[in-house]
């Protein structure tokens, strides 16, 4: 019997670009960490370090306009050096549904070209997220100058715009930690941005997010947030939640966001009622009106009793989300999914807690659904995704 060819691919076409030396060391510790379901790409001025890269598929822009060399702070010559190589990085994001565009802004090769190549992915029809960081205060003013125009020459190129200033580092990291090890976590913070994204996308789950979801929510809609939490014990899915929206290390708070996709991975003991109490968490701090899609994980891989909550929120106000963060105690980087035992500050203006939980998220979405039929005050747009 002749067999039909299904009319669409199961599996988005995910490809990450790593541009210039940060974006090329991130995506260093992306292929260690082995992220599932992508493909790497180097793109660099500097021939060296491009030699170094364990990237699969790697590209020299620039050869002749720095004869090998970085770009030396200058962006119009790491935006010249990808103009002029076009053909060849466009040549491996053909096909590719979702592309990441991941670098370090204020110096010359990832701030210049990565403008260049998000219009490439974007001509090429792949949903483009870029992951960046901006530099330390202690760089120099002109660094961040160069960073600030760099923003937002990316940010008009890119569907979402993820962004981690370095300076948020110094207020979670020890006095003590080491200069290299520091620079490590920042390579991770944008290691967990594309792997936070990627997961929800090539993970199946009980409740499945897949690639149409991430689009609804990501395409053309500016500033981003993307956070992790992880937590065990009692209350575990309401303190993962609030780690994964209060990560102090991103540049910008779920505070009115009108799309936040969300994923709750756990053993084969989560209850219905946990997903209930993380999606109350989370929507509390969102647009009354917003577009929630959510998905449920059984994950093996988790620590017994653990529970993970992945947030990604986006559509704030005018492409830029509020720059306001939550209190918290404590805390590690909720992007690190480390249980750290956040907690929202009880005299913050936006603070949630055991004792004075939110107010049911039913006021927030659809009201037309009976009640008769919400024994554990489960949302709405929860209840459509179980039908």
């Amino acid at each position: 019997m002749a067999q039909i060819k299904p009319p669409f691919e199961t599996f988005a076409r995910i490809k990450v670009v790593g541009v210039g030396g940060s974006g090329g060391n991130a995506l260093a510790r992306m292929i260690e960490a082995r992220i599932h379901g992508v493909e790497f790409i180097a793109v660099n001025t500097d021939a060296q370090a491009l030699h170094n890269s364990s990237a699969p598929i790697k590209i020299h822009i620039g050869k002749s306009l720095t004869r090998g060399l970085g770009a030396g702070m200058n962006p119009e010559i790491g935006k010249q050096a990808a103009i002029d190589t076009k053909e060849e990085i466009m040549t491996p994001l053909k096909g590719a549904d979702m592309v990441f565009l991941t670098c370090g802004l204020g110096g010359g090769t990832g701030t210049g070209a990565a403008p260049v190549i998000a219009d490439l992915a974007r001509e090429a029809g792949a949903l483009t997220v870029g992951v960046v960081t901006k530099p330390f205060s202690f760089e120099g003013a002109q660094r961040s100058r160069i960073a600030e125009d760099g923003w937002h020459a990316l940010r008009e190129k890119v569907d979402a715009l993820i962004t981690i200033p370095n300076d948020r580092l110094l207020s979670v990291i020890d006095r003590k930690t080491p200069l290299l090890e520091s620079f490590a976590i920042v390579d991770d913070v944008l290691r967990q941005g594309v792997q936070g994204i990627s997961d929800l996308i090539t993970t199946p789950g009980i409740i499945n997010v897949d690639f149409a979801d991430v689009r609804t929510i990501m395409s053309n809609s500016g500033s981003a947030l993307m956070g992790i939490g992880r937590a065990s014990g009692d209350d575990r899915a309401i303190e993962a939640a609030k780690m994964a929206i209060s990560s102090p290390l991103l540049e910008v708070s779920i505070d009115g966001a009108r799309g936040v996709l969300f994923n709750v991975s756990g053993g084969a003991d989560m209850a219905m009622a946990e997903i209930n109490e993380a999606a109350r968490v989370i929507t509390e701090h969102i647009d009354p009106d917003a577009k929630v899609i959510f998905g449920a994980v059984i994950d093996d891989k988790l620590k017994k009793g653990e529970i993970k909550v992945t947030v990604v929120a986006t559509g704030f106000n005018n492409g830029h989300a509020s720059s306001a963060k939550p209190t918290i105690a404590n805390s590690m980087p909720s992007l690190f999914g480390k249980n750290s035992g956040a907690a929202f500050n009880n005299n913050s203006g936006n603070s949630a807690s055991a004792n004075g939980m939110p107010t049911t998220v039913k006021e927030l979405v659809d009201s037309s659904v009976s009640d008769d039929a919400d024994a554990f005050d489960i949302p709405a747009f929860i209840r459509r995704k179980m039908k």
